[in-house]
């Protein structure tokens, strides 16, 4: 009987932990899921850097191509990038790939790493069952408007970066490098600068992030109310795919201009 007695609290203290509510109360640290974040988020910018660098050079064309009577020199996304690799060689799409990969740590590690943190701040202790999308989706516009906000110098060097064309012989280049452009902006116009833009980056930032960290969530809470689904890989990549296509089109008409 006494023995018996003994095996009881081990058993009921194991009971929580052997339960997972939809499968995915994993809890995983703050500093575990900001370098989760931060390593995918530099995974994906490596791979996209290219079209994103084509991207920059596209849009500062429209804006100079009013007054310039030769037409445009970049012509489409994938044609922008021909061009670039042809005058300038091919690593130049990858310009900016430091203060890039800069942005991609802090923004994209806060941004997600904050998230449950900041969505258990909202509903509060002692919420039971799903969390609200209205809260959701506040939590995402808190975490995607502070990660940036921290991140705005990354945004500025790097579009600084990729925004530098052919030079003529003999013009030397504004930046010799990412390090050396946050120090040249430090000095030359002031530690200020580097938080240029900082509205439109905020209130764009913050909104796709809200589409896009909602939508998975939510779309992940409804996967796993489905009979046969379960909080693994095939989940992860539906709410992905599920949040990818939201945050597009909610994040299109913001990111234009």
């Amino acid at each position: 009987g006494a023995g018996a007695g003994r095996l009881h609290p081990p058993v009921s203290q194991a009971k929580p932990s052997m339960a997972p509510d939809h499968g995915s109360k994993v809890d995983i640290s703050f500093a575990g899921r900001f370098t989760a974040s931060a390593i995918a988020a530099c995974f994906a910018e490596i791979t996209t850097i290219p079209l994103d660098t084509a991207k920059v050079r596209l849009q500062l064309q429209k804006k100079a191509v009013a007054g310039d009577l030769a037409g445009p020199k970049y012509r489409g996304l994938l044609g922008t990038a021909a061009t670039i690799a042809k005058e300038e060689g091919a690593a130049a799409l990858w310009k900016g790939i430091v203060p890039g990969l800069h942005r991609q740590c802090i923004y994209g590690g806060l941004r997600i790493g904050l998230y449950e943190p900041v969505k258990s701040f909202y509903v509060g202790e002692n919420h039971v069952g799903d969390v609200p999308l209205s809260k959701k989706i506040a939590a995402g516009f808190t975490t995607g408007a502070l990660a940036i906000a921290v991140a705005n110098p990354t945004d500025l060097v790097k579009v600084r970066l990729q925004s530098e064309g052919k030079l003529a012989p003999g013009v030397p280049r504004r930046y010799t490098g990412a390090m050396d452009a946050y120090a040249k902006i430090v000095r030359q116009e002031g530690v200020a600068a580097l938080w240029t833009g900082i509205g439109p980056n905020v209130a764009r930032n913050a909104i796709i992030n809200a589409a896009e960290l909602a939508s998975y969530d939510q779309v992940k809470q409804s996967i796993l109310k489905l009979p046969g689904f379960k909080d693994d890989v095939v989940t992860h990549i539906l709410s992905g795919l599920g949040a990818g296509f939201f945050a597009v089109c909610v994040g299109s008409p913001v990111d234009v201009g």
